[in-house]
């Protein structure tokens, strides 16, 4: 999804926030949730639309323009189009990835979610997603909000974050170790070395 850098998590929220006070009256949390993510994989999939969503440059009319065949090709909920259309009048319309960001885990807080912080070297399949949410459910004993995060850096393996509790299991951090152990038991055969020679 395209950065919301340049817009604070306060706005971030407030958007957020007031999108899932109205769905909640409307009793749409999940069905908007579902356009939200239907949204992200077609501005993940697309290197043009997202180009297009974040540019503050694109006018509000052909931003107007590309929401409607969002929408159209989504078929997203009527909540979901105004929520659009109010973004793209306010021209906020870049902000949308951290704000369904901000939505998500909005949901999960207030419906009890416990959310889980994915760091993998390559992205996830969505059986794979479907899958590792699954188990992870089961061992923690709760509905989980996943959010996956690309990180070439750690080369592969995952970096599992639930609340301030992580695991690393990354192949960087399995690297990092091995040279940390290599270095020490250097140290100690030179330590060695320098006694006998002593």
């Amino acid at each position: 999804m395209t950065s919301s850098s340049t817009v604070s998590s306060v706005v971030l929220s407030r958007y957020a926030g007031a999108l899932l006070d109205l769905a909640e009256k409307a009793g749409l949390v999940k069905d908007t949730q579902k356009d939200l993510r239907e949204i992200e994989v077609m501005i993940d999939g697309s290197e043009e639309l997202g180009r297009f969503v974040s540019s503050p440059l694109v006018s509000k009319i052909a931003q107007e323009k590309a929401i409607a065949d969002i929408a159209s090709k989504a078929k997203l909920n009527k909540l979901t189009q105004n929520f659009l259309g109010v973004l793209v009048q306010n021209r906020r319309l870049n902000a949308l990835g951290g704000i369904i960001g901000a939505y998500n885990k909005a949901v999960s807080v207030r419906s009890g979610e416990v959310s889980v912080r994915v760091e993998t070297a390559v992205k996830l399949t969505a059986a794979q997603e479907k899958d590792f949410k699954k188990k992870l459910s089961a061992t923690i004993g709760s509905d989980v909000l996943v959010e996956t995060i690309v990180d070439p850096d750690i080369l592969g393996g995952m970096i599992v974050t639930v609340g301030s509790y992580m695991v690393d299991d990354s192949v960087r951090r399995k690297l990092e170790r091995l040279g940390s152990a290599l270095k020490q038991g250097s140290n100690q055969n030179n330590s060695q070395n320098l006694k006998e020679v002593v």
